[in-house]
């Protein structure tokens, strides 16, 4: 029979449910079960894509005689990460402070029935190995510790707590926004460059989106070259990695080596919104035709494979497919000889160095960028362009093959807060390119989260299969109000304004710490955790305190809005400290922290639709990050008054710098040079 966990909307959960495990999801019966029968709590957080999540549960919860001693001796609970992130960034930190090591996926946390961890760990095998105890034998340990130290283990949570709560930021009196913070974040980043291979750090090798996003802005701030350099290297050679799908668009999670070479083949929403914005601003920056095409075919996987008929986008893919890693994604030499022309198979075979040794278990090949297209076309003595054509008949038909294979699972579950950046990554990347199909890819998008996720004047965090639920967390809000602010700028709607400063409000009123500033993680009236948190650092996803305090800044110059900013500014105040000790991994505050000591230019035009849309292409022509262009068009009905302007039958355009706007200009060159954008 299916456990507890086959009602839940989390595919994750549901993977579980028909686990011989007693699973019981996440609440209040979990916790009153174990105070009743004076059990402790086995707490699994993972997630549907994660691989080591998959290999514990085939060796240890599918396993009747495991799952016979975790029911005899403790109260299981599952967690899907990306449903309970508030969970998630408790225990990972409480795991931090307890084995001195950095978390993971899954996270195996042992529990007191009033939710405080004694123990925990991430994988641990069924069997002993890898220095790791077996599952079983690790069970009965920590029974046997909950039996008899029940006093160690009490003095321990007592000082757990205590340290957790000591995680939290404080603001120091008197402390001022000091926007050489970003200086020394740009200098800590660069310090982490691989001048080589590109990207930040070794491996396991990250994308680190934020970070670079933060470093092209510094290089068009500061003129710094070498931050420039870093940032158009590393996504070079990311495109031309095997982190990207060479194929089908859109990048893997991360790079297991240090040259981009063969990927961890989860392929997450979250990566790829941030990466599609970044690459279509490093096209504005150099016109690089690689960058081009790394967003339109990272658009057209967005659309193809994560966009549901609902709108929405999900969540994930697997790493697996039919219990193998990667599976669906390499190819034998004879496998790509049998699609491909004579002609097709030569310019693949050096585009993609299949005549090299394999590169995964020495048998298959993972396609990754070998040769340039021009020496390739010296090597056979061809034009440039008829390479490009074979390669693109080439790469069509190993995809149409590809997509009959066995695909890797995917995680239909749609969350607001990853819904959101991806909105906004499609709207920016729509603006830059022209496209209005990527522009109504966004928008539908955003109607799903209004019809099914936004109650009340509140938002919800996921929905599936007809069912939201969930409070909001920071980064719903958060995220969606960047989203809104950037389809303002494709496409100015009056209710999306409304809806902006609707966000804003609830994330003050629900969120905000009026008493030291920030915001919490949570809502004032979510369920009472062991620890509420206030995040900072940038993560997988950037810091929505961070996202927060810009957004609201940027919201509030465009409507001249007092409350927005003040809030912002008291979080920056609050998180200077945590700036100052390790600004590379404040990068989204960094970024903050410029707009606030030089308000962003809001560019407010009026005239002709047409003629608008025209004005609207040629300033996104030019890279401008700090900037905001708002057209409200025919929409000029009872707008706020920072946005009411005199229409004629010319465009006009009003460039508006704190409380300062200048006269009415009506050349977008003029434009151009007011805002200081860069050609």
């Amino acid at each position: 029979m299916p456990n507890r966990l086959a009602d839940e909307t989390s595919p994750y959960l549901r993977q579980h449910a028909d686990n011989p495990v007693d699973w019981y999801p996440w609440g209040p019966e979990a916790l009153d079960a174990a105070r009743e029968q004076g059990k402790p709590v086995l707490l699994s957080v993972g997630y549907s894509a994660c691989h080591w999540c998959h290999v514990m549960a085939h060796e240890s919860f599918e396993d009747p005689d495991i799952a016979a001693v975790m029911n005899r001796l403790f109260i299981n609970v599952k967690v899907d990460r990306e449903e309970r992130p508030d969970i998630d960034q408790i225990y990972q930190t409480a795991h931090q402070v307890l084995t001195r090591r950095s978390g993971g996926w899954p996270l195996t946390m042992f529990l007191t029935p009033a939710g405080e961890p004694f123990f925990g760990g991430t994988y641990f095998p069924s069997q002993p190995r890898h220095n790791l105890p077996g599952f079983v034998d690790l069970l009965e340990r920590v029974a046997k510790a909950w039996a008899g130290q029940r006093p160690q283990i009490e003095r321990q949570n007592a000082e757990l707590l205590s340290i957790l709560a000591g995680t939290l930021p404080a603001a120091s009196a008197g402390d001022e926004p000091d926007p050489a913070i970003a200086d020394a974040a740009r200098v800590e980043l660069l310090g982490w460059f691989d001048p080589v291979n590109g990207g930040l750090g070794g491996a396991p090798k990250f994308p680190h989106p934020f970070e670079l996003d933060f470093l092209l802005r510094e290089s068009a701030r500061t003129g710094d070259a070498d931050a420039r350099h870093a940032v158009l290297h590393t996504l070079t050679k990311m495109a031309e990695g095997g982190i990207c799908d060479q194929l089908g668009g859109g990048f893997f999670r991360y790079s297991v080596d240090a040259v981009w070479g063969i990927p961890h083949f989860e392929k997450m929403l979250y990566d790829n919104a941030p990466l599609l914005r970044l690459y279509a601003d490093a096209w504005l920056v150099t016109r690089d035709p690689l960058f081009r095409r790394v967003c339109e075919h990272t658009a057209a996987w967005v659309m193809r494979e994560m966009q549901l008929p609902s709108g929405g986008y999900c969540s994930s893919l697997d790493a697996d497919a039919e219990g193998e890693e990667g599976k669906s994604y390499v190819w034998s030499r004879e496998q790509i000889a049998a699609l491909l022309t004579e002609d097709e198979a030569v310019v693949a075979w050096a585009r993609f160095g299949i005549g090299e040794a394999p590169n995964v278990e020495q048998r298959h090949w993972h396609l990754r960028v070998a040769r340039d297209v021009e020496t390739i076309a010296t090597a056979l003595d061809l034009p440039p362009a008829d390479v490009e054509t074979l390669l693109e008949d080439a790469r069509a038909k190993l995809l149409t093959a590809r997509a009959r294979r066995v695909q890797p699972g995917r995680d239909d579950k749609i969350l607001t807060s990853w819904n959101a950046q991806m909105i906004e990554a499609m709207a920016h990347a729509a603006r830059v390119f022209d496209r209005p199909d990527w522009l109504d890819s966004a928008q539908r998008a955003l109607a799903l989260i209004r019809s099914a996720l936004w109650r009340d004047e509140r938002l919800l965090a996921t929905h599936k299969d007809g069912k939201s639920h969930l409070n909001g967390y920071l980064d719903d809000y958060a995220f969606l109000l960047a989203a809104l602010l950037e389809l303002l700028q494709a496409d100015f709607r009056r209710d999306d304004l409304d809806w902006s400063v609707a966000i804003a409000d609830a994330l003050l009123r629900w969120f905000e710490d009026r008493a030291d500033g920030g915001f919490w993680f949570t809502s004032h009236d979510h369920e009472r955790l062991i620890l509420r948190t206030k995040p900072g650092p940038d993560n997988a996803t950037p810091s929505g305190n961070a996202v927060a305090a810009l957004q609201l800044q940027r919201l509030g110059h465009v409507l001249g809005e007092p409350r927005y900013l003040a809030a912002a500014e008291r979080t920056l105040r609050l998180f200077l400290d945590g700036m100052r000790s390790q600004p590379g991994s404040h990068a989204s505050f960094a970024r903050t922290l410029i707009e606030h000591d030089v308000a962003p230019s809001v560019v407010i035009l009026s005239g002709p639709a047409r003629a608008l849309a025209d004005w609207r292409h040629r300033l996104i022509g030019r890279y401008a990050p700090s900037n905001l262009v708002i057209a409200p068009g025919g929409e000029l009905v009872d707008l706020p008054p920072a946005l009411a302007r005199p229409v004629s039958d010319t465009v006009n355009a009003w460039v508006c710098r704190g409380v300062v706007c200048l006269a009415p200009l009506d050349d977008p060159e003029q434009v151009l040079v007011e805002i200081g954008a860069v050609a």
